[in-house]
């Protein structure tokens, strides 16, 4: 927060609470008391040990920390945790089922569709909000959808390979 006084920009200290706050991850009802300003990147890192979300730019503008709150794909460094209470949070451990892989983990392993590895988790996750919103997208949506996740390799042709490979294997939706 910043306040304005005398001409002079000067950042006001923001007091946080600490609370209980309740949401699902992965499907598993998760309770836990912390600062209700914390950012979810880290709680679901630190504390909750999901570690395939990835500290990128911790501006909301890479995408690595991309997860899936309630259907939609979501910047968790930019997002309070108390803008999940009561919601479900998907994150990229929590998209296989029974040991075997979803289509848009298959498909960008089929393809090749990451290098170092380190933004793939946002990237499939973006991924599986996007064809949950538009299961047969073209290839305009999905350079679209996924503009603002950012691959410094340059995967970018394989990695909409892929989201189009699973979308046919889908045929349908994200749906585990």
């Amino acid at each position: 927060m910043y306040e304005k006084a005398h001409g002079i920009t000067k950042r006001k200290e923001v007091q946080a609470m600490i609370r209980p706050v309740e949401f699902k991850v992965n499907g598993k009802q998760v309770r836990m008391e912390t600062e209700d300003e914390r950012m979810l990147l880290w709680v679901l890192r630190t504390d909750l040990g999901f570690t395939g979300t990835k500290y990128g730019c911790g501006e909301g503008l890479c995408g690595a920390c991309t997860v899936v709150i309630n259907g939609k794909a979501v910047r968790s460094c930019q997002t309070p945790v108390k803008e999940v209470a009561g919601k479900g949070v998907l994150t990229i451990e929590g998209l296989a089922s029974n040991g075997k892989l979803h289509p848009l983990q298959k498909a960008f392993i089929e393809h090749s569709a990451f290098q170092c590895g380190f933004c793939t988790s946002g990237m499939i996750l973006n991924a599986y909000a996007l064809l949950e919103e538009k299961p047969a997208p073209s290839e305009a949506d999905i350079i679209k959808g996924m503009d603002d996740n950012l691959c410094r390799c340059g995967s970018h042709v394989r990695i909409v390979k892929a989201i189009q490979a699973a979308s046919r294997e889908m045929k349908g939706g994200a749906g585990k």
